[in-house]
């Protein structure tokens, strides 16, 4: 991203401020017309990807081009049209009243400058993907057998992405983006700009410093914490990390490990309640339910997720015998408390959304309520500066943010207007069959295959519009259930190789091997997999049950987890056996998923085997650790 200065650059900054500030009052004083909304706000939205980020590595890294400010232009222009005559697409009927010239042209400009924003701004694999399913609108006649769809005529095309009612640029996704997504990053950026983040470090370290292999314990806590506020893994990744991933490799983490823990970490923040990232938003208005209950029901599972990384770090250093931090690095419960008051728009915004009103004007009084929280002390509070700070950084990813959920908007058209749909649904079914498992798994490596370099919240709508009503057809799993399964694995795809944005970035920090960093990030976030995949078998945890259920199931799962890390990592108080860690794997993936088998009993069966390998491994290799010569045990260190 440029580093604008001068005229320009405080011209952008006004833009992207302004544009924070109007989604805001909207919040809080009312919304105009959907398609109005949706229009003014990819108006204020796209531009600014023209002059904030470069074409090419070497294009000027301080100004923006020429070719720039006329892409720039030109995105404005399509959405001033639709904005200031909105009855044109409210009285046609669309595929019967052709589009006018003018129309044709400001479609087809737009549709173009939005893949070449996300281009520039998210990733080229999303643009490619937003391309193909043009062209694909474009040759469907010439297909064969499921890929066969009628002829579309160029209008038509233009009517579906442009100019068709709840369809395309200025559909439902984008409104979801223009609402909800756009209040939650202004609270965002209010609580990172505030001095939260603060509160976070000590709440980590006061909290996990102490402990064996204490920094990265540290990290697993802050990272997930900042990452309920940042909305993204990789956001997270670059603020934590610069700090975090120094510090492990100073206590002795490889690189490549401590950028692994860093990605794992900071990829939970988004499926971590209260604040999830931007995709639970856009669940709550794809399946109608209330935000409030998606944060309970993902409560269960983010606990277990963390789990998995706690049990791994923690084995992982005494593997490597890493200490806890040093004394003076450990925050007390005086630090913590210097701004335990930024509790309080936390409070705010769960006790409105609890009292059910809408999660838009929840987050319009909870932001309300940082600034104000913030003026409880010296130390934090936020003055006109802070306050402006706030709202270029939440402009700035609103930018970003509604560039990639409109072109998942382009796609989702594309998908529901032909036959792409039912061709992906049915190949997806035809190599299942009859086997629901087989079925989550294929959907589960969709998820991961379009999150490929793509953000979780387009991979999550684009695999939730094909995944989802197939699992749902199987009335195993309430509809909630499968969509947190479909977040969890796009979640996922942020740290799983060979593509894995948050492994990359925490890479680029560590100065590792990003592939390795991945693998490590892999290993870290099996948790993640396991309860993705129990949320279909096992609807207890997202609280759908009663206590006995809901017990049983997340103990058999934290077993399962526990079993699991301690298999990969390899170490208790001494090296595990080859053949033991294969059994503790597939121990572990018996007692979280195999839903025949009751809950109750997996539960104590998994715990028992814990308890067998860490307290029979520390009888064991004390007992061996008294035979050695203390030469053997020097080299074994």
């Amino acid at each position: 991203m440029r580093d604008l200065k001068g005229p320009i650059g405080i011209a952008v900054a006004v833009w992207l401020a302004a544009m924070a500030a109007l989604h805001f009052y909207f919040t809080g004083f009312g919304f105009p017309e959907p398609l109005k909304l949706a229009s003014l706000h990819l108006m204020f939205a796209v531009p600014p990807i023209f002059l904030l980020y470069p074409a090419f590595k070497n294009s000027p890294r301080h100004r923006p081009s020429v070719v720039d400010g006329m892409f720039a232009v030109a995105a404005f222009l399509p959405s001033l049209y639709i904005y200031l005559d909105p009855g044109r697409v409210y009285d046609r009927s669309a595929f019967i009243d052709p589009p006018t010239l003018l129309e044709t042209v400001l479609g087809t400009i737009l549709v173009v400058l939005i893949l070449e924003a996300v281009r520039r701004a998210l990733s080229i694999a999303l643009s490619i993907l937003t391309g193909l399913v043009i062209l694909y609108m474009f040759i469907c006649d010439l297909l064969p057998g499921v890929w066969y769809y009628r002829d579309l005529p160029y209008n038509q095309i233009i009517d579906i992405l442009y100019l068709m009612n709840g369809s395309g640029l200025y559909g439902q996704l984008t409104g979801i983006s223009a609402t909800i997504v756009a209040a939650f990053l202004v609270f965002g950026a209010f609580l990172q700009t505030s001095g939260m983040g603060r509160l976070f470090m000590h709440l980590g370290t006061f909290l996990a410093g102490r402990y064996k292999g204490g920094p990265a314990k540290v990290v697993v806590v802050e990272s997930g914490l900042f990452g309920m506020t940042s909305g993204s893994s990789v956001a997270n990744v670059v603020v934590t990390g610069s700090v975090t991933i120094p510090e492990m490799k100073r206590m002795g983490f490889p690189p490549a490990m401590a950028g692994g823990i860093e990605a794992a970490a900071s990829v939970g923040g988004l499926i971590m309640p209260p604040i999830m990232g931007a995709a639970a938003f856009v669940m709550a208005e794809m399946i109608s339910v209330p935000y409030v209950d998606i944060i309970s029901a993902a409560f269960i599972g983010a606990v277990l997720y963390y789990l998995g990384i706690f049990v791994a770090v923690h084995f992982q250093s005494k593997r490597l015998g890493i200490a806890s931090l040093p004394k003076h690095e450990i925050a007390t419960f005086r630090d913590v408390l210097f701004d335990v008051h930024f509790v309080i728009p936390i409070v705010v915004l769960l006790t409105l959304m609890t009292m059910h009103f809408s999660p838009y004007f929840s987050a319009f009084w909870a932001t309300v309520a940082v600034v104000v929280s913030a003026w409880l002390r010296t130390h934090t509070r936020m003055g006109p500066m802070k306050i402006w700070t706030a709202l270029v950084n939440a402009g700035r990813t609103i930018c970003v943010i509604a560039v990639a959920v409109t072109a998942a908007g382009i796609i989702t058209a594309a998908l529901t207007n032909t036959g792409l749909l039912l061709a992906f649904t049915g190949i997806i079914k035809d190599l299942a069959g009859d086997s629901l498992f087989l079925l989550v798994v294929l959907v589960a490596i969709s998820c991961l295959f379009l999150g490929m370099g793509v953000p979780t919240t387009p991979a999550y709508i684009i695999t939730a519009a094909i995944g989802a009503p197939i699992i749902a057809e199987h009335g195993v799993a309430p509809l909630l259930s499968i969509h947190l399964f479909v977040l969890y694995f796009a979640v996922l795809a942020d740290a799983t190789p060979p593509v894995a944005a948050a492994s990359y970035a925490a890479a680029a920090i560590a100065g590792a091997n990003p592939i390795m960093t991945g693998f490590h990030a892999f290993r870290m976030a099996v948790g993640g997999f396991i309860v993705g995949i129990a949320f279909i078998y096992e609807p207890a945890i997202t609280l759908d049950g009663s206590l006995y259920e809901i017990v049983t199931a997340t103990a058999a799962i934290a077993s399962g987890i526990v079993l699991i890390s301690l298999g990969y990592v390899g170490y208790t108080d001494g090296r595990l056996p080859l053949w033991l860690r294969g059994l503790l794997i597939v121990a572990g993936i018996g007692c979280a998923l195999l839903h025949t088998v009751p809950e109750l009993y997996r539960s104590l069966f998994g715990f028992a085997l814990v308890a067998t390998v860490i307290l029979g491994g520390r009888r064991y290799f004390a007992v061996t650790a008294e035979r050695k010569p203390a030469s053997e045990l020097g080299n074994e260190a």
